[in-house]
C-alpha cells in the first residue's frame, strides 16, 4: 500500500473515531443493562399471574375472553381515548391495548395497558418512568425524537467507517509483526496500540453488525413512513377520498381477526394497528402476522380489514426494507438467542468500550505527534516508534 493511501485511510480512521467516539460509549454504557432487559424486568417488576399458562392469543384457542371484550374493558379505563394497539402474546395469554387520545397522537401521550385473557382481569399498565425506560429512551434517540434517532444513526455510520478504514489499516501495521502480538514490555503507549489492535480486530464482525443494524434501526419512522406512503397507500387505493371511519362505528375486532386468519392461516398474529396510526390507514385494521419458526417469527405480513365492515381488503409480506429492520432490531440486543448468547453480547460490547477507549487514549497521545510520523508507523509494519523517524521499535 502507497504511503499516500495509508495517509487517506489514516485520516478516515482518526476523523471519523473521534467524532463518533463519546456517543459510541454512551450507546455500550446504555445498550449493556439493556440486552438483559427480560431478565432486569422480571427481577425488579411483580409478574403477573396468569389463569391459563402457555395458552396462546391467536383468538381461536378455548377459554380466552373476546377481543371486543378486552377493548372494552381498557376504553373503560382510560375514558375518553381511542384504541391504537392491541398486542398479543403467543406464548401465555397475556396481551397489550395502547390507548391514546387520538389515534396519531405521540407516544409520550399513549398508555398501555397489561392485560389477561383467561380471566378479562387488567393486570397492570406499563411503566414508562423507571430506569430501564431511562436508558432505552437515552439509546434510542437521547431524548430528542427523530432527529436524535438519525444523529445516533450518523454516528454508527461513522463507527462503521471507522472499523472499515481500522482493518485496512491493520493489514499494513501487522505485516511485520505475528498476529496477536501483545508488545507488554515496551511503552504504555505500545502497550495499548496492541490491545486496541487486538481487541478491535477479534470483535471486528460482532462490531460492525452492531454498529450496521443501530444504523438500519436508527431509521425505523422513516422506514414506516415510506411504508405508508407506497405499499399501504397501494393496498388501500380503493379507498382514496372516503373519511376516516370514526371510534364510534369501529367493527368487531374479533370479527376482524377471523377474516385475516382465514387469508393467512398457520401464522400467529403479533399487534393490530387500529385506524389513524402510522401502521394502518384511515379506514382498516392492520392485523399483523409473525412466522411461526425463530426466523420468521420477525418477519411480519399485513393484513388490511376495513374497520367499518370487517371486510378483508388485502394482505401482504411486508418489503424489503422493512423485513431488514425487523430482522436487525432483535440481532442488535442479541434477542435471537437465550441467556449465553446475551452474555456473550455482554462481553463484546465489554470489549467495544475497551477498543473506544484505547482509542481515544492513543488520539490523546498521538497529537504530539504529526500525520507524516504515524503514517510511517503504519507503513513500517509496526517496526518504528512514532515521532522518532526512522527509530527501530527495540
Amino acid at each position: 500500500m502507497q504511503r499516500a493511501t495509508i495517509r487517506t485511510w489514516f485520516l478516515i480512521h482518526k476523523w471519523t473515531s473521534i467524532v463518533c467516539t463519546a456517543f459510541l460509549l454512551m450507546l455500550c454504557v446504555t445498550g449493556l443493562p439493556l440486552i438483559f432487559h427480560d431478565e432486569i424486568d422480571e427481577l425488579t417488576e411483580e409478574t403477573p399471574h396468569y389463569g391459563m399458562p402457555g395458552v396462546g392469543s391467536s383468538g381461536e384457542a378455548p377459554g380466552l375472553r373476546p377481543l371486543d371484550e378486552m377493548l372494552a374493558k381498557a376504553l373503560a379505563a382510560r375514558p375518553g381515548e381511542v384504541p391504537v394497539f392491541m398486542a398479543f402474546d403467543n406464548e401465555q395469554p397475556s396481551m397489550t391495548v395502547t390507548t391514546a387520545p387520538r389515534a396519531d397522537s405521540p407516544a409520550t401521550d399513549m398508555t398501555i395497558q397489561i392485560l389477561d385473557r383467561s380471566t378479562g382481569a387488567a393486570t397492570s399498565t406499563v411503566d414508562e418512568s423507571g430506569v430501564m425506560h431511562f436508558l432505552l429512551q437515552l439509546h434510542t434517540d437521547m431524548f430528542l425524537g427523530l432527529p436524535g434517532m438519525l444523529f445516533l444513526g450518523l454516528m454508527g455510520l461513522f463507527f462503521v467507517i471507522a472499523i472499515v478504514s481500522g482493518v485496512v489499516l491493520y493489514a499494513p501495521f501487522m505485516k511485520k509483526l505475528d498476529f496477536g502480538t501483545l508488545r507488554t514490555s515496551r511503552s504504555r503507549r505500545v502497550k495499548w496500540l496492541d490491545y486496541h489492535n487486538l481487541l478491535g480486530i477479534v470483535a471486528l464482525a460482532w462490531m460492525t453488525v452492531v454498529g450496521a443494524t443501530g444504523v438500519i434501526n436508527a431509521l425505523a419512522t422513516p422506514i414506516f413512513e415510506y411504508w405508508q406512503r407506497t405499499e399501504l397507500a397501494e393496498m388501500t387505493k380503493a379507498y382514496d377520498g372516503k373519511g376516516a371511519v370514526p371510534p364510534e362505528n369501529y367493527g368487531s375486532i374479533d370479527k376482524a381477526m377471523a377474516a385475516a386468519r382465514r387469508e393467512i392461516p398457520g401464522n400467529n398474529p403479533q399487534f393490530i394497528a387500529f385506524p389513524g396510526g402510522a401502521f394502518s390507514s384511515k379506514h382498516h385494521y392492520a392485523v399483523f402476522f409473525q412466522g411461526d419458526t425463530p426466523l420468521t417469527e420477525h418477519l411480519l405480513t399485513a393484513a388490511l380489514i376495513d374497520a367499518e365492515t370487517g371486510a378483508f381488503t388485502d394482505a401482504r409480506p411486508m418489503p424489503w426494507y422493512a423485513k431488514a429492520l425487523a430482522l436487525s432490531q432483535p440481532l442488535h440486543f442479541g434477542d435471537y438467542g437465550a441467556l449465553p448468547l446475551k452474555i456473550l453480547w455482554a462481553i463484546l460490547t465489554l470489549f467495544t468500550m475497551i477498543v473506544l477507549g484505547s482509542g481515544l487514549y492513543l488520539w490523546l497521545g498521538k497529537r504530539r505527534f504529526g500525520t507524516d510520523a504515524l503514517v510511517r508507523e503504519v507503513e513500517s509494519g509496526g517496526t518504528l516508534v512514532p515521532g522518532i523517524a526512522g527509530a527501530p521499535a527495540e
